[in-house]
């Protein structure tokens, strides 16, 4: 099984955008984020690469043009599945890990172990 990468929180991070709390989760909302499948290949990136705490959409690699990805990260935020933080004209995300364990124990392994369509 793949391990999820957990990064310490740094210092000094500005504050998260609008996001549910850990209490307002509903499975129902993040499964249907989680169902697009760019999405859960973001997702997955994030719990299985990530070289730092949170990540510009340019560190994915994908070739989406700009509104489209910010629709998508904007549909993972809103769900609670991921943590937005706005860092000058950039956003950067990472996963809500602790979170998403609290109220979906196993959820983030199956998306972890989620092996992608290739084609």
């Amino acid at each position: 099984m793949p391990v999820i990468k957990v990064l310490p929180e740094p210092v000094d991070l500005p504050g998260p955008l609008p996001e549910p709390a850990v209490d307002d989760l509903r499975l129902e909302t993040v499964l249907g984020a989680l169902s697009d499948p760019l999405r859960l290949r973001i997702v997955r990136k994030l719990l299985l690469e990530s070289e730092h705490f949170d990540h510009t959409c340019g560190w994915f690699g994908l070739d989406r043009p700009k509104s489209s990805l910010t629709h998508h990260f904007k549909a993972l935020r809103e769900a609670g599945v991921t943590r937005q933080r706005q860092y000058g004209l950039e956003r950067r995300s990472h996963v809500r890990v602790e979170d998403l364990n609290a109220r979906f124990p196993g959820l983030l392994d199956l998306v972890a172990a989620w092996e992608p369509d290739e084609g």
